[in-house]
């Protein structure tokens, strides 16, 4: 990859840890709600500069979209639950371990490097569980739970993608719909909660809106980019930089106590994660 690639590569993962960052910071559901909003608002906005994709990728991008609503909310528990320095590394590195065992049950070989990639992950888990509270814990199991939607409609893409011709538009609709599931159901579940705080804090809810949104379309966008101009692998494998940068920021800007078990396994996690997507 040329340094250009590598440089976008990362700020794709830079701006993925951001608006986990966001919904951590700004009060979970409301934010997490305002965050699947404000993407599927600028997704819509750019959507009649797409192409459209194929009727036959269609009922992917509904179950797709299923997925994400079903995402944001677990979301929200495990965000409310734990820390970002936790939840965030188990989420975003356990997801491609839990595809790869999924191909391994469906007949696929894993070749050695895939089952070291296993090791370094499960060590990883293992390293967050280690003395944990019985909070901690149920964060794990969130967080765990969390990544196995991940899974879910990363499965469901990869096979949807190849369907609909047109990867952009494709992406855009399951944002699109998505935030209409998310405002609908955190209408009922949080509307209580969302108005006030939009009353109290309308620059905070425009920015964290548009903002999150900016970085979630902007994140994926980039990397969809990068991956036409560079091999898919090594861009995945790259980006789970977003796990040691969400470590990071929650030590530096959330204050989070980040101890050595805990660094330990997010150093394990992205490890393994990189290396499932290398092969």
């Amino acid at each position: 990859m040329s340094d250009s690639i590598i440089a976008a590569v990362l700020c794709a993962a830079l701006l993925h840890a951001g608006w986990n960052t966001l919904i951590k910071a700004h009060g979970g559901a409301v934010a997490t709600i305002l965050v699947a909003v404000g993407a599927g608002l600028l997704c819509a906005l750019a959507l009649p500069f797409v192409a459209a994709p194929a009727p036959a990728s269609w009922p992917y991008i509904g179950a797709s979209a299923l997925a994400q609503v079903m995402y944001y909310f677990l979301l929200i528990a495990t965000y409310r639950s734990g820390d970002l320095s936790h939840a965030y590394p188990l989420m975003r590195g356990c997801a491609p371990l839990v595809v790869a065992l999924v191909g391994a049950l469906a007949g696929e070989r894993l070749s050695a490097t895939q089952w070291l990639a296993v090791a370094l992950i499960c060590g990883g888990v293992l390293a967050m569980f280690k003395g944990g509270s019985g909070g901690a814990r149920r964060t794990t199991l969130l967080a765990l739970g969390t990544a196995c939607v991940i899974a879910l409609y990363t499965l469901v893409d990869g096979a949807g993608v190849r369907r609909s011709g047109a990867a952009a538009g494709y992406t855009m609709w399951i944002f699109l719909l998505a935030a209409v599931g998310v405002l609908a159901l955190g209408w009922r579940r949080h509307g209580r909660e969302l108005l006030p705080f939009a009353r109290r804090n309308p620059g905070v809810t425009l920015g964290v809106a548009l903002g999150g949104g900016l970085m979630t379309a902007g994140s994926y966008g980039t990397a969809l980019w990068a991956m036409t101009a560079a091999p898919v692998a090594a861009v995945a494998a790259l980006r789970e930089t977003s796990i040691l940068f969400a470590t990071l920021i929650a030590a530096l800007l959330l204050r989070e106590r980040v101890g050595p078990a805990r660094i330990t396994g997010a150093v394990l996690i992205a490890a393994g994660a990189a290396a499932m997507r290398l092969t």
